[in-house]
């Protein structure tokens, strides 16, 4: 599983850096994360494959994560785009776009379709033969919902020498890499340990901007390999952090440590810092393996 990082800024795009926008990326398949101003230029800045996206989460409706929103959707239909785009967020992004569109004479090429999500608890949304998608409750001043990417286990791995060895029929070859043993023409059995080797381990990446710092978050995103935790604010400015219900990178690192991830990655900063080195080094006195999410970065989980 593979994070671009697309913009990392929380209100407007001070000392360079862009909007919120992500791409997650899956073998062939593309799904995009927030959708900030500017969000198409940084796709063509980076040359990445947008095209291909078929689901867009949305986290919350604030402009810094939904602005670039109408721009993308436009410049597909541009590019007589046919296939269909599934828009997942919290209540209220159907009615934005819709109406936006019907206001700018657009008719788009493609279907739509909205899926209102419940952000106040954690449920699968969205579901593929790859991975599943849930939602991350988080505590913002408006409807916010985290998103949890999580790889399904993949299939046992044959070791090519046994399908000779064995003269295994092809039609038998599937139920093997499900874990099914071989029975021979005999009768004797081969176990399939013998047969295959381990698939990689499920990969698992969670996305949660904008919140407070929020104790349930820890439960729903324990053991992943990567969690983006938005780090508004450094110990400095914890209480504008909690009138804005923004996090600190210290929070964010609290939630990392006691939910066990593998990688923190920093993003979602304030205007006020022309740097990032004092959220990192607040960050690394709790949970040392944290970085930050740097604009055009490429995070592998």
């Amino acid at each position: 599983m593979q994070v671009t990082i697309l913009g990392n800024a929380s209100g407007g795009p001070f000392h360079g850096r862009p909007y919120s926008a992500q791409l997650v990326q899956l073998d062939n398949q593309v799904f995009m994360i927030d959708c900030g101003e500017g969000t198409q230029m940084q796709i063509f800045k980076h040359r990445m494959k947008a095209d291909a996206c078929r689901q867009i989460f949305i986290s919350h409706l604030h402009g810094d994560h939904i602005f670039g929103l109408l721009g993308m959707l436009t410049n597909w239909g541009h590019k007589k785009r046919s296939e269909p785009l599934q828009l997942f967020s919290p209540p209220g992004l159907q009615e934005f776009i819709e109406t936006s569109l019907r206001i700018c004479g657009v008719r788009l090429s493609y279907a739509l379709e909205f899926v209102e999500v419940d952000a106040s608890v954690s449920a699968c949304v969205f579901e593929n033969p790859k991975l599943e998608v849930w939602t991350i409750p988080l505590r913002h001043r408006c409807p916010t919902s985290g998103w949890l990417f999580r790889e399904k286990t993949r299939p046992r791995t044959i070791r090519p020498e046994k399908i000779e060895e064995y003269q295994i029929p092809y039609d038998l070859i599937p139920g093997i890499k499900a874990g099914q043993d071989l029975v021979l023409p005999h009768g004797a059995i081969i176990p399939n340990a013998e047969l295959t080797l381990d698939p990689p381990a499920p990969k698992a990446y969670a996305y949660c901007s904008d919140t407070a710092f929020h104790e349930p978050v820890i439960e729903v995103v324990k053991g992943v390999d990567l969690l983006y935790h938005e780090a508004t604010f450094t110990n400095g400015h914890l209480a504008e952090a909690e009138i804005s219900m923004h996090s600190t990178a210290a929070q964010a690192a609290e939630i990392a440590k006691r939910a066990g991830v593998g990688r923190l990655l920093l993003g979602h900063f304030s205007g006020r810092y022309t740097d990032t080195d004092l959220h990192l080094a607040e960050a690394r006195l709790i949970f040392e393996n944290a970085d930050i999410a740097e604009e055009g970065q490429v995070f592998v989980g």
